[in-house]
């Protein structure tokens, strides 16, 4: 397996889970690690959150050792915030941070965080130099390619991030306006790689094993990021570690289930409160089926989910219903699953 270094860190496979507001809490990670990501990233968190204690805020940082190395996102625009808040992040054990440069949500862009900074390049260099002074452990940068679709932006940000002390940066080659429609443009992430001394990550489109090994011979990138495409395919690293190393492995349609189950199960122990998780994981739930024959009526059940039990039953009913011989066509079909 082709290994990964940021800092001193070295992680076991080139592949890392990208941050995703509201989906890569400890549970998610959890399983995606397990899955074989060589590194996974916290949803962003708020540098002031941290300043002013939210127990909020806090809550996002839980961790547990199985999800080593793991690196905690912050956003904001104040250079001494940013870096206190590294500080504290620093002192919970973390083993990285990344600053969030490329968040294009108004409530974010308000605040002259995320991809504002992409437009205030002088400010984002002092973020990242009062952060990286203020740290001992690897820091990261994830961006776009900037507020057009030249690249300009991202090179330039890049370059300031190297120049600041930065160990790697991300490029997600959208633009700011993009969101997360239409394209990335992966030719800018090979413009930063050509650019840059330090380990680029590439990130965008990448849905299969074979977008991954597209992406690192196009970009010449040292890291894949996939996002989106693991919401409800974790596995998907496990696929893309595989091809890496010339191997295609599929899992099986019972794994899947049961990793549904065990990611069902562990939301709802995070939460606590029962119907605040069986409703979160009702769009979850969802994600996993997405392809699967008879995954529409699965998801119609899911509508009323809010109990443990109800839960588990349904998991293990729709199971059942896919593993029995007249659907077992219908699931070979999809492609996803071995034997």
């Amino acid at each position: 397996m082709k290994k990964f270094k940021i800092g001193n860190i070295e992680m076991e496979s080139p592949t890392v889970m990208a941050p995703l507001a509201g989906v890569t809490n400890l549970p998610f990670r959890l399983m995606t690690k397990e899955m074989g990501a060589g590194l996974v990233v916290s949803e962003m968190v708020s540098a002031s959150g941290l300043i002013y204690e939210s127990e909020k805020t806090f809550r996002l940082m839980e961790s547990r050792p199985e999800e080593k190395p793991l690196a905690i996102q912050l956003f904001g625009a104040d250079p001494g915030i940013m870096a206190e808040a590294a500080k504290r992040v620093e002192a919970t054990g973390c083993e990285m941070i990344d600053i969030n440069c490329g968040c294009s949500v108004k409530k974010v862009l308000k605040t002259g965080s995320g991809s504002a900074l992409m437009g205030t390049p002088k400010l984002a260099k002092e973020i990242f130099k009062a952060v990286k002074d203020a740290i001992s452990i690897p820091l990261t940068v994830k961006m776009r390619s900037g507020w057009d679709a030249s690249g300009e932006d991202a090179l330039l940000l890049a370059r300031y991030a190297q120049e600041a002390g930065v160990d790697a940066v991300a490029v997600h080659p959208r633009t700011a306006r993009q969101a997360f429609r239409g394209h990335s443009d992966w030719s800018i992430i090979k413009k930063v790689k050509e650019s840059l001394t330090i380990p680029v990550i590439g990130n965008g489109d990448i849905h299969t094993p074979e977008d991954a090994i597209s992406m690192f011979d196009t970009t010449g990138c040292d890291a894949v990021m996939i996002g989106r495409a693991a919401i409800g395919d974790p596995a998907l690293f496990k696929r893309t570690n595989a091809l890496i190393s010339g191997q295609i492995v599929k899992p099986t349609l019972t794994e899947h289930f049961r990793m549904m189950e065990r990611y069902f199960i562990d939301t709802l122990d995070y939460f606590t409160d029962e119907f605040i998780a069986c409703k979160t994981m009702r769009s979850r739930l969802g994600w996993f089926v997405k392809g699967l024959p008879g995954s529409s009526a699965f998801r119609k059940e899911l509508v009323a989910l809010t109990t443990r039990k109800q839960g588990l039953e349904l998991i293990h009913n729709y199971h059942h219903h896919l593993a029995t011989d007249e659907m077992a066509e219908k699931v070979e079909l999809t492609g996803r699953f071995s034997g």
